[in-house]
């Protein structure tokens, strides 16, 4: 069932951030990183895609849609975000959704666009957690955001909702944020490239039942 604008918005009013004051259900164990790599003068732990499970790795595959070149489709049931190609294929990546009492579905437009965002609590949050701070900076090891953060808006409103990075890279493939699109800090600078400001995105419960398996995707490098 797709939301109305109010929940949307309503759900985007603790989405930014309630996963950074909890206690992290997926902990960003350092084998998941390795070594580091450098994004537009910042360094940052570079995610050890040896350790993840290959269905999440970036890919290019088979790809059946109605929906325009460009668009950008998000299954939430089986956690992968697709950027629709030409010629029946798609990029898909793995990402990670919103957990229970935090889904929501519909279409909105990527309308702005930031690199290394800075990260700033709503003022409800920062009451429930006065211990949070006032905001931080693009570039901290602390930032939720990542390097990336794409907002989409419906009708020039915002709804709450971002696809960004993430400091949690074992949380892609699961039900775990606040109602954002996580994805590993490498494919949210890939899919910022990809996707200008008016990208239409479709959030969808499940589109993917008969999604190839690895076997039949090329691995994106």
């Amino acid at each position: 069932m797709v939301s109305t604008r109010r929940d949307v918005l309503l759900g985007g009013l603790a989405l930014l951030g309630a996963s950074t004051v909890q206690r992290p259900a997926f902990a960003a164990s350092p084998s998941y990183f390795s070594g580091t790599a450098i994004d537009n003068g910042v360094t940052f732990r570079a995610t050890n895609f040896a350790k993840i499970d290959k269905q999440w790795h970036r890919q290019v595959v088979k790809y059946f849609s109605s929906e325009p070149i460009g668009t950008v489709v998000v299954d939430t049931r089986h956690h992968f975000l697709y950027v629709i190609m030409e010629n029946k294929t798609a990029i898909r990546y793995g990402v990670g959704v919103g957990r229970e009492g935090f889904k929501w579905f519909g279409r909105a437009t990527i309308d702005n666009k930031s690199l290394w965002p800075r990260w700033t609590p709503p003022p409800e949050m920062r009451k429930r957690h006065p211990e949070l701070p006032e905001y931080v900076d693009g570039g901290s090891p602390k930032n939720p955001l990542g390097p990336r953060a794409m907002y989409l808006l419906r009708d020039g409103v915002d709804t709450g909702y971002r696809f960004h990075g993430t400091l949690e890279p074992g949380s892609i493939g699961k039900d775990a944020s606040s109602g954002c699109i996580r994805m590993f800090n490498e494919d949210a600078i890939d899919l910022y490239q990809r996707c200008p400001i008016g990208t239409a995105v479709q959030v969808l419960p499940h589109i993917a039942d008969q999604a190839p398996q690895v076997s039949d995707a090329t691995l994106v490098e």
